[in-house]
């Protein structure tokens, strides 16, 4: 299999919130850390820059609100990408689980997503807020978000997550 990147983000992140290791994750800063990172980054303008050659790719992209971002974890080390398990959010009060039930960056394939609001287009250039990559992480593709392709009830995630999302204010709907 072979990725190319279709572009780059540009922001002000320099070095990942979580930070990836042998023994798991943990989180670069103090407690209120997860709530401050998750505010930070809904306020904070990045960029995703479109290979020039690409940039028919974004035709019609404007139309939308908000749009799913794929981008390689690319400051998640070599070591951290054969871990198992982990405390979610590097939080030790909260017992490991694989890597799967987590979205953790410490992932054999460090592929993330995140879905963005859209403030602008700029030629090759999308404004956005809510993007929480690093800046030059690569982009591997952007898909519309389109809120019918997910669904609206009977979705259930973990007490865990439930706690960690009210912590940081993302209620579910």
């Amino acid at each position: 299999m072979i990725l190319r990147p279709v572009g780059f983000v540009r922001s002000t992140v320099q070095e990942p919130f979580l930070v990836a290791g042998r023994d798991g994750i943990s989180m670069r800063e103090g407690p209120d850390a997860s709530r401050d990172h998750v505010r930070s980054v809904k306020e904070t303008v990045s960029e995703i820059v479109i290979d020039e050659n690409r940039v028919a790719l974004l035709d019609g992209i404007e139309e939308y609100s908000h749009v799913t971002v794929l981008y390689w974890g690319h400051k998640v080390p070599e070591e951290s990408r054969s871990v198992d398990h982990v405390h979610p959010m590097g939080r030790t009060d909260i017992p490991k689980t694989g890597i799967f039930s987590t979205c953790s960056p410490a992932r054999p394939n460090p592929v993330l997503a995140t879905v963005v609001r859209l403030h602008a287009r700029r030629g090759n250039v999308l404004e956005v807020t809510g993007l929480d990559a690093v800046d030059g992480s690569p982009v591997i593709d952007i898909k519309p978000y389109v809120p019918g392709q997910y669904p609206k009830g009977g979705v259930r995630i973990p007490a865990w997550m439930e706690g960690l999302m009210n912590e940081v204010g993302e209620r579910r709907a």
